[in-house]
């Protein structure tokens, strides 16, 4: 990605109104005269829409030069093909009146957009409280045939996602920001994430880059991207799939919870749930702790190209000494005690 749009990306992105989206709620049937309001900001802005019909709906207005229409357009071919092809709760997208799925519109200040609709999904974000177990043993399974379901899908010509690796996490113009300027790196423990960067793709390197354990994957399966409604877990949110190590799915899912004592017990229900659609050897599994840290300094770079956000805030006091910590138990050979 060009060093301009990732630039504007880092930008804090004011929230959009109701009145501002009102063009594109006239982009698909039925939309005319809906309740709208803001439900989530992130990445992108999520507006819960309701029809004069009753009809309950999401509408998500992408956030500007994150990412490119042809790479939108290219998630969403994988969501139909999920969709499509397997049994997992994915959301159902909507197409406009001119049959396509990515609408654009222009807000009454002027400002162009891209937006997508989706059926509304009953449920809510699930914590680690109670018994969490359970739930990763389905996010392992779900992860599975995800990429099980990667390896035989045939892509669409010119598809286009990012990658998910060392060099564009790391780096200074990583796909999430920089982490040597994230709040709280200081001259105490930015040794420390060095030398972790440095073991990193080490590590990354050995593990290499086969088909069998890297390819397109959701890489963003946290707490924040589920919908639980009784028995029924919905993943949502694929805007950052791309292409990483299948192994970096675990990592995703445990974001912002690398410390929490319960880790290595949600590791092995995962490892559980996923072994019983797609194995993964001892290579693969000694993988996984490389992955929570390189996910992890994902996470403090995106703490602070996103600090105008309510997720980075809740995270921001001390999430950089907490990693630094964790980087040394990583590196002392230990993630977990």
């Amino acid at each position: 990605m060009a060093h301009a749009p990732r630039r504007a990306m880092l930008e804090a992105a004011i929230p959009l109104s109701e009145a501002d989206i009102q063009p594109a709620l006239q982009l698909w049937s039925g939309l005319e005269g809906s309740q709208a309001h803001l439900i989530n900001h992130s990445e992108n802005q999520t507006f819960a829409v309701t029809a004069q019909s009753g009809e309950r709906y999401s509408l998500r207005v992408h956030r500007p030069a994150y990412q490119s229409r042809h790479a939108i357009e290219s998630e969403l071919a994988w969501l139909a093909a999920i969709r499509r092809d397997t049994d997992l709760p994915v959301p159902e997208l909507l197409v406009g009146r001119d049959g396509s799925a990515l609408q654009r519109f222009v807000t009454p200040g002027g400002e162009t957009q891209l937006a997508a609709l989706f059926r509304f999904i009953p449920g809510s974000e699930p914590t680690l409280e109670g018994e969490p177990a359970g739930l990763f043993t389905i996010l392992g399974q779900y992860a599975a045939t995800l990429h099980g379901h990667v390896t035989r899908w045939s892509r669409p010509s010119a598809f286009e996602r990012p990658t998910w690796d060392g060099s564009t996490i790391l780096r200074a113009d990583g796909l999430w920001g920089d982490w040597r300027i994230a709040p709280g790196v200081d001259r105490h423990n930015a040794p420390i994430f060095q030398r972790l960067e440095q073991a990193i793709y080490t590590h990354l390197a050995d593990y290499g880059t086969g088909a069998e354990r890297f390819g397109l994957i959701h890489a963003d399966m946290r707490l924040g991207n589920l919908l639980v409604d009784a028995d029924r877990v919905t993943l949502i949110d694929f805007d950052d799939c791309g292409f990483g190590w299948f192994t970096y799915d675990f990592a995703a899912a445990i974001s912002f919870h690398e410390a929490s004592p319960v880790i290595p017990a949600l590791k092995a229900a995962w490892l559980d749930g996923y072994g019983s659609v797609r194995a993964l050897n001892a290579t693969d599994i000694a993988s996984m702790d490389t992955m929570v840290m390189l996910r992890r300094m994902a996470l403090l770079a995106w703490i602070g190209s996103h600090a105008e956000t309510r997720l980075a805030q809740t995270h921001m006091g001390g999430f950089a000494d907490d990693t630094a910590k964790l980087a040394e138990r990583y590196l002392g050979g230990a993630l977990w005690p």
